[in-house]
């Protein structure tokens, strides 16, 4: 389903490959029939401003959005464990999924990196790849909400990926747009400085110091963050093996 490669594409960390490829993105998103002409025209839209737009923009943009905080997270699994132990079986499980299909990937990408699970969705037959997002179309509708309510275009690529499952009611969306409305985003600059305050270290003595640099459990080292996807040709439909 080449739509979703595309919609991966516009999803991922934008670079100068994706401005080169407008022209043929588009045409792509245009001839696609899986999702209807006011969803096509969102994603053209999506896809105008990101290759007309100064790159160092979009992607000082891109990061603003989704790389502060949990709230806007790409990563499937942070929505729905967390830092918790059940992350790293999920992880492993879904791996298999992607070992078991013939799928590979490099060792710094995450698996439940979005785009990244698009673009191994994009291999699958029409019915496997709506299975797929079925599987996840809560955590897609929740994402899509959110985005809507920031008033951000990428929410045109989650509303697209809930068309094509079309398993989610319009009533479910509805409560969780009134849920979405009720959070407190940990992305604000309030709530990331209260993620980095300084913890209290207490010696056997009961005295406390602060600790001086101490970086909270759940933000990780530079050296541990994955890398994301990027397609060097677009229209090459194999399976992808050994990505680095």
């Amino acid at each position: 389903m080449k739509i979703l490669k595309v919609i991966s594409l516009l999803m991922d960390y934008p670079v100068q490959a994706l401005q080169d490829a407008r022209m043929e993105l588009e045409e792509a998103i245009v001839a696609s029939r899986e999702i209807s002409p006011e969803q096509r025209q969102d994603l053209v839209d999506l896809l105008t401003r990101l290759a007309s737009t100064d790159l160092l923009d979009v992607q000082e943009a891109y990061t603003e959005e989704f790389e502060r905080g949990r709230y806007l997270s790409l990563l499937l699994f942070e929505h729905v464990h967390g830092e918790s132990r059940d992350r790293g079986q999920a992880m492993v499980d879904l791996m298999a999924q992607y070992e078991s299909a013939g799928f590979a990937i490099g060792v710094k990408e995450l698996p439940d990196y979005i785009p990244l699970y698009l673009e191994f969705l994009a291999t699958r037959d029409g019915e496997e790849a709506r299975a797929g997002l079925g599987e996840v179309e809560h955590l897609l509708a929740l994402l899509a909400s959110r985005l809507e309510e920031r008033g951000s275009d990428y929410a045109s690529c989650f509303r697209a990926l809930l068309q094509i499952a079309g398993t989610i009611p319009e009533l479910a969306m509805a409560a969780i747009r009134e849920q979405v409305l009720e959070e407190i985003p940990d992305n604000s600059l309030e709530a990331l400085d209260k993620e980095w305050e300084e913890e209290q270290v207490t010696f056997l003595n009961g005295d406390s110091v602060a600790a001086c640099g101490t970086r909270p459990a759940n933000v990780k080292a530079k050296e541990e963050i994955a890398v994301p996807v990027h397609w060097v040709d677009f229209n090459d439909n194999t399976v992808p093996a050994g990505r680095a």
